[in-house]
């Protein structure tokens, strides 16, 4: 009885033994393509996944959107994950973590747990990167190997176009660009990983820059023109057309190798603004009581610059590299300076309503009627702009056949003037017509002693049809 149960005692355990080394072998195969009891990689739970279905995992962690790249003028060009079909895959790496796994040994794993970090490798579709990269604008505007160092003339003034810096080496972006995308960087900065170079300067470059430092110094120029509002720069656009050039536009250097001033450039510069800002006998455009815009031609009004002083002027202080605003010297001036040389004061005369208005600073003071140069005799008043340039009381004006006493005498151009005339009744309507003056603005008394009173020398005139 004893050996029949020790018997059974022995056949079990070896059963036991038997079943135990079959799961232990079972297990052993099992994990041979699985990842073994406790396995955590980069905190996902791996035990008896797959290479596969862990790499999934892993994969759905990552995100990548894509790389932004910044030239040197920090402009911004984008390569999507999408334009290149970028991926993330473990898969590599998960199966040299496989391959160190001894899955005999699995049992060791119940009493440790296994925690790593694996980090993935990227993939994406070369070709389509090799495109994307090509066809970047920063590619074409990088390519300059002739390495242009010239000077040109620009509407600002000669200028030094230099290609020779700033050279994007190509090779060397595509590879650094490459490197960010595999590391799964967002953007990347070309000069801070030096793809841009500089070529070496040849002799005739160096000649260039040279004869560039001559430019820019005869060219830097900071003088201004104050003329009423405006101010009109003396500067580099202006000035490097005052260089003299040769006949094939190469500078003409003296024989100390300086540039020259050009005969007649500060003179051309004068007559220009003079024509611009000059205003004696100009027409004008002037908004009438009436109510429309009248062209107003000619008269003695206006502003006047003073040619030859301003030539000297200009002269000295371009060679001395002045840095001023400079109000110019006038031969003649009006009230005011500018393109609005009449204000808001002035008379104004409307010869075809027989009208006369005082305005103060725009404000009107004085509305009369008058009668203006008889048209019927060849004697009508001539428009223009003029200015009161006298005033007198108690006059007696003298012409071909007359002598008349004035109380009042404003004379605006010449011998026409502004007056009283006692020996009229009647002003304004048709009368200038077959009855008129000789020319002057004969003005009704009570009026004219406002007018006197009020206006002062230098007011403009302006006086239409």
């Amino acid at each position: 009885m004893k050996k029949s149960a020790f018997r059974k005692v022995i056949i079990l355990f070896f059963i036991v033994i038997a079943q135990f080394l079959i799961a232990y072998i079972g297990l052993a195969f099992y994990y041979r393509n699985a990842f073994e009891y406790g396995t955590w990689i980069n905190g996902v739970y791996c035990t008896g996944k797959s290479i596969e279905e862990v790499n999934t995992d892993l994969s759905e962690q990552f995100e990548y959107e894509g790389i932004t790249i910044y030239d040197r003028d920090k402009n911004a060009y984008r390569i999507t994950a999408g334009d290149i079909d970028y991926q993330y895959d473990f898969a590599e790496a998960l199966e040299l973590y496989l391959d160190r796994q001894n899955s005999w040994l699995w049992v060791d794993c119940l009493w440790k747990v296994r925690n790593d970090e694996l980090k993935p490798r990227t993939v994406y579709d070369e070709q389509a990167f090799e495109e994307c990269f090509n066809n970047m604008s920063f590619i074409s505007q990088g390519k300059k190997e002739d390495g242009k160092l010239e000077i040109v003339k620009s509407d600002n003034g000669y200028e030094l176009i230099d290609e020779r810096r700033g050279l994007l080496d190509i090779d060397e972006a595509k590879r650094v660009v490459e490197a960010a995308v595999k590391d799964s960087a967002p953007c990347i900065y070309l000069e801070e990983e030096g793809c841009y170079y500089d070529m070496e300067l040849t002799d005739e470059m160096q000649d260039t820059l040279k004869e560039w430092e001559l430019v820019k110094d005869f060219q830097d120029c900071h003088i201004v023109y104050q003329i009423g509002s405006d101010m009109i720069p003396v500067d580099a656009s202006v000035v490097c057309d005052w260089i003299l050039l040769k006949e094939d536009g190469n500078f003409d250097l003296d024989d100390k190798g300086q540039l020259q001033l050009k005969d007649g450039a500060v003179e051309e510069f004068i007559d220009k603004l003079a024509d611009e800002y000059d205003t004696v006998g100009k027409s004008r455009r002037f908004m009438s009581t009436r109510g429309d815009v009248v062209e107003v031609e000619g008269g003695i009004y206006g502003n006047q610059l003073d040619k030859e002083i301003e030539v000297s002027y200009l002269t000295e202080a371009f060679n001395n590299k002045a840095d001023e605003v400079h109000i110019p010297t006038y031969s003649q001036t009006a009230r005011q300076q500018g393109e609005d040389d009449i204000g808001n004061t002035y008379l104004e005369v409307d010869m075809t309503q027989q009208m006369m208005y005082y305005y103060l600073n725009g404000k009107l003071e004085v509305e009369t009627p008058i009668v203006t140069g008889n048209t019927s005799r060849r004697m009508g008043t001539p428009s223009g702009v003029n200015y009161v340039y006298l005033k007198q009381t108690d006059r007696i004006l003298r012409g071909e056949g007359y002598a008349s006493h004035v109380n009042f005498w404003m004379p605006v151009k010449g011998n026409i003037g502004i007056h009283d005339a006692a020996w009229r009744s009647t002003y304004g309507g048709q009368i200038y017509q077959t009855n008129g003056s000789h020319g002057c603005i004969n003005t009704p008394y009570d009026a004219m002693t406002k007018i006197y009173d009020m206006v002062e020398l230098g007011t403009p005139v302006v006086m239409f049809y």
